[in-house]
């Protein structure tokens, strides 16, 4: 009697995924240069669509104005180019294809893509951690982009091990299953770092006594 393989996610996400192709055309590493894609043409207040990691790194908000960028810092205000961003994320996908089907790919949004590797991982003799660095490395390679990623045994443990443990992992991934994610998140705050909890919903669970 066979039994199910116990079922694996990946959900890849670009690190700052427009702000980084802007950077790579430009012949710029994509984690240390100064970078905002924003149409400075319209007015000192555009909010900036992306930023790169070294620019947060100096306290500056993803979605900040253009006018809220110190003046001192030789930053590059690159305008937007949606067509060159779905080309790129085409062009992600494509890798993808090189190792599952279609049919196992998900695309949450332009730069985030979930991956069911389930029934991949003994074709390939690989963990989901190796298969994630494989498919990472490929995208760095190809494109020169970077990218985090989350792995869990459902869609949800995967995006939360995504939004919030992958930054802070060396290598960029983390994995989550039902016991460690009652082991290393189960007291976190605020409610708003997890999936599809905004602050109207994180204030309506705190008015029931619910904050973690």
């Amino acid at each position: 009697m066979r039994f199910p393989l116990p079922k694996q996610f990946l959900i890849i996400d670009l690190k700052s995924f427009y702000a980084s192709v802007e950077c790579v055309d430009r012949g710029l590493d994509p984690m240390t240069a100064l970078l905002a894609v924003a149409d400075k043409e319209r007015s000192k207040g555009t909010i900036c669509l992306a930023i790169t990691p070294a620019m947060k790194a100096l306290g500056i908000k993803n979605r900040c104005r253009i006018y809220e960028i110190p003046k001192h810092l030789d930053c590059i205000i690159a305008p937007p180019r949606m067509k060159r961003y779905i080309d790129i994320s085409a062009d992600i996908y494509g890798i993808y294809l090189n190792y599952v089907a279609k049919e196992d790919i998900h695309v949450y949004s332009i730069d985030e893509s979930f991956l069911d590797v389930t029934n991949y991982l003994v074709m390939y003799s690989l963990s989901a951690h190796e298969l994630a660095l494989k498919i990472m490395g490929d995208i760095r390679d190809k494109l020169g982009l970077r990218a985090t990623c989350g792995i869990g045994t459902n869609l949800y443990l995967a995006k939360v091990a995504l939004d919030i443990l992958a930054k802070h992992s060396p290598d960029f991934i983390a994995e989550l299953d039902e016991e460690s994610f009652k082991r290393r998140l189960w007291t976190h705050r605020p409610l708003t770092d997890f999936w599809r909890i905004g602050p109207g919903t994180q204030r309506r669970l705190n008015s029931l006594g619910m904050y973690t």
